[in-house]
């Protein structure tokens, strides 16, 4: 697939600028239900990611398409796993954004296997993994939410 400026995405380092545009995608009750995830408050929010920005294990970029922010990915360790995830705006859905940040995310990120979590009913997140390279690992039950569990394996 060949890119046109107008939907070419790129990934760069976080800015504070960005984070009221991360709020907005996360408070999007429509995208809290598909990531099986709840909206934070502005307060919760803010902290979280204060955490996560000097935390020097995490690597986190925002994606670009078209020069717009249409949302974050982020890798960090978990339990003696290394986990990746992101979040993209509803209005950026459907464009094979996410699909394009995580093939270029990988190439950051060399640990393996690499772990991701999507909730059973985001069809599309799972397709995003799988055509990444992912594969699923186990389903799991956790606080009464089904994920499957794919995991990235050296290349």
């Amino acid at each position: 697939m060949s890119d046109t400026r107008e939907n070419f995405v790129t990934l760069r380092e976080v800015a504070a600028v960005d984070l009221p545009i991360f709020f907005e995608h996360q408070s999007d009750p429509e995208s809290a239900e598909m990531a099986d995830f709840p909206s934070r408050s502005w307060e919760s929010f803010g902290a979280h990611w204060e955490k996560i920005m000097k935390d020097e294990s995490v690597t986190l970029r925002t994606i670009l398409y078209g020069g717009d922010v249409a949302g974050n990915i982020v890798s960090w360790e978990q339990e003696g796993e290394r986990e990746v995830g992101y979040w993209i705006g509803k209005e950026f859905w459907g464009r094979g954004v996410a699909t394009r940040a995580l093939a270029q995310f990988l190439r950051l990120i060399p640990t393996r296997p690499l772990y991701a979590y999507v909730a059973k009913h985001n069809i599309a997140s799972l397709r995003v993994l799988q055509k990444c390279g992912f594969a699923i690992q186990t389903e799991i039950e956790d606080d009464g939410m089904i994920q499957l569990r794919v995991d990235k394996r050296a290349e």
